[in-house]
């Protein structure tokens, strides 16, 4: 019978822990695309149009800064959504050169399918886990988001 287990390659036993997390983002983005690509979003998108719904009119500085990636990608997105229909940028009043974008109607009705998506999507990947795992699973996952970031305390100071 076949190994369930997915094959890791032996330069990678170096760093089990990475390879896992590298597999897991894999699985989850190859899943969110396919769930997304119903919704005729790319990746990405979703997180503009969540920042968006919980405040809409921001700059793209202030979408750039809440999303975390790089001018090109995040002006490429909102472009697309805007060829959508799904947003419109503008000119601020204080200042012409800066962009400030407002959802249209058909983004703002994207509030409960993406809500939807995100819920089918935390109950595909929790699906053999405990509250308490999952629970854990996030606490974890934060952590080595802050001490990939650089945010995490020293070990001295963080008691």
């Amino acid at each position: 019978m076949p190994d369930p287990a997915p094959r890791v390659p032996s330069t990678a036993s170096e760093g089990p822990m990475s390879y896992a997390i590298f597999e897991l983002a894999r699985a989850h983005r190859g899943r969110a695309a396919a769930m997304l690509r119903k919704m005729d979003l790319h990746p990405g998108q979703e997180l503009l149009l969540m920042h968006l719904l919980d405040r809409d009119g921001q700059t793209q500085s202030e979408l750039l800064e809440a999303v975390g990636l790089d001018h090109s990608t995040v002006s490429k997105s909102l472009r697309r959504m805007q060829d959508a229909g799904l947003l419109v940028r503008e000119p601020a009043e204080h200042d012409r050169r800066v962009l400030v974008v407002h959802l249209t109607d058909k983004g703002r009705a994207m509030r409960e399918p993406l809500a939807d998506m995100w819920r089918a999507l935390e109950e595909t990947s929790a699906q053999h886990l405990s509250t308490q795992q999952a629970e854990s699973f996030v606490r974890t996952a934060y952590n080595i988001v802050d001490a990939i970031s650089g945010r995490a305390l020293p070990q001295d100071e963080s008691t």
